[in-house]
């Protein structure tokens, strides 16, 4: 791959590249290897100002009078401009969030896919008649709910954008976004492409910016009629409370302590490497990662001896290496607090089979860690680490198991492992999570639901039901003649 050569990268507003009002950039490093990557600015409230204004101006204006069919061209020549421009994403990514390479490719594809998926999509979007008999026609009419405020983090900077950007243009709504002032690059790019396919001025916006600053000016401005945030549980809550004066409508994807459940009768083939995987795919650091292994009492030695070998010989380093298998973590402070959850583990009485000290060298590397001999109540396996470790847990039996995977405050994802085809849906049912995989680890995919239960918030991304996130349903009533209705007898 070649270098992406260091640049500094302006605030996109009204389909331009500009310079913040305060002046602010700040420097960006790389977090596997801490060289400087690139300068990037940083929105203050005039900016979101600006942002706003430049959205709302859009919605009214030129978007507003874009026809369906022309929205999903352009959703098309978006993802075409990604795949044509996925190396220098891919690579951007990487070096920006420090995970592997081979990962961030995935992600880069399925953010086109995305585009693609909600493109066609936009031929769903459509009211309906309802016969009331007499003199009245009645139909209703779908319209989008307006300007979007749309907030992203920064393990999944390109493919949140597209999880959140695809669904508010398929509506019609125009979008002010704020990445994560650490990894807003491949957003701004993302961007720029959007412009460079015609997509007009003022209906993506990106405002790079801290969260108790320019976040919460954003959600809190009265010029915003709808918000959606992906984040931490804590952040969520603030933002509900941001939105309940103004009764804002709201979309919440949040945090997860994910259950990977492994019955006794399980392929272990399939289950050791697809459970490593299901957590250390990202370092950990994603909502989905099943992060809490709960393995029936009489495999469990089996399975911690087998899972543990499997994890000490994943390839960790350069997220840049083609043959990586888990890169650094965000940084050096996100490492210590990952550690530090480790160390409370080790207090608390759970085993350290293997990894659980951080890797020397200048990165935010952190190796893949197993904590054994766990108990449910225990702080390693209710608080959301987001990092490389994974705590295993015993089961006598089935009720046990859903009990304990039940037995916290989220529920995003759950995966089974079982050659009974009858409990895996009967577990399917009983465990309070939104996406559940039977047999394998996978948890997204272009079209169906994406979303949790509980303290994992409210809403879908990647669906059907994310459109409509972003639509009003309009009724309307019609006399086609004849006598008025009269509904008092006056």
């Amino acid at each position: 791959m070649a270098v992406v050569t260091q640049r500094e990268f302006g605030l996109f507003i009204d389909g331009e590249a500009v310079e913040p009002a305060s002046g602010e950039v700040r420097e960006l490093t790389e977090p596997a290897t801490g060289a400087p990557l690139a300068k990037a600015a940083m929105a203050g409230e005039a900016d979101v100002d600006r942002a706003i204004e430049a959205a709302r101006a859009a919605l009214e204006g030129l978007w507003g009078k874009t026809p369906p069919n022309e929205r999903s061209r352009l959703l098309h020549a978006l993802a075409d401009a990604i795949v044509a421009n996925r190396k220098e994403l891919t690579e951007l990514e990487t070096r920006n969030v420090g995970k592997a390479v081979s990962s961030v490719k995935g992600e880069v594809a399925v953010s086109a896919e995305n585009f693609r998926w909600y493109a066609s999509a936009i031929a769903s979007i459509a009211g309906r008649t309802t016969p009331i008999g007499g003199s009245i026609l009645a139909y209703t009419l779908k319209e989008p709910v307006g300007v979007a405020a749309q907030i992203v983090p920064w393990n999944y900077p390109i493919m949140m954008a597209a999880w959140k950007l695809a669904p508010a243009l398929a509506a019609g709504c125009t979008v002010v976004l704020k990445p994560d002032p650490a990894t807003p690059l491949t957003v701004l790019r993302l961007a720029e492409l959007a412009a460079e396919v015609g997509i007009p001025a003022g209906v993506v916006n990106i405002v790079p910016g801290d969260g108790p600053t320019t976040g919460s000016y954003l959600v809190r401005h009265p010029g915003v009629d709808k918000v959606a945030f992906t984040g931490s549980t804590a952040t969520g809550s603030e933002i509900m409370r941001l939105c309940a004066e103004p009764v804002k409508r709201l979309s919440l994807e949040l945090g997860g302590k994910s259950p990977n459940l492994v019955f006794a009768d399980a392929n272990l083939a399939d289950a050791v490497p697809s459970s490593v995987y299901a957590i250390y795919y990202a370092a950990g650091q994603s909502c989905d990662a099943r992060s809490r292994v709960l393995v029936e009492r009489s495999l469990y030695d089996e399975f911690v001896n087998s899972f543990s070998e499997t994890a000490a010989r994943m390839k960790v380093g350069d997220p840049l290496d083609a043959e990586t298998q888990m890169g650094s973590l965000i940084s050096q402070a996100h490492r210590d607090k990952v550690h530090g959850l480790v160390e409370t583990g080790r207090k608390e009485g759970a085993e350290v089979v293997t990894g659980g000290e951080p890797t020397d060298g200048d990165g935010a590397f952190y190796p893949p860690t197993v904590l054994a001999g766990v108990e449910n109540r225990m702080a390693v396996a209710q608080e959301e680490i987001f990092g490389p470790v994974v705590t295993v847990i015993p089961f006598e039996d089935e009720a046990e198991a859903v009990r304990i995977a039940n037995d916290v405050k989220y529920g995003l994802t759950a995966t089974v492992w079982t050659s009974d085809p009858g409990r895996g849906h009967r577990l399917a049912r009983q465990i309070k999570s939104g996406v559940i995989g039977i047999n394998l680890p996978n948890t997204a995919f272009p079209g169906l639901p994406f979303g949790g239960y509980k303290q994992s918030g409210f809403g879908r991304e990647g669906s059907l039901e994310t459109i409509e996130m972003y639509l009003e349903t309009k009724t309307i009533f019609v006399s086609t003649g004849g006598k008025p209705v009269n509904p008092w007898g006056l």
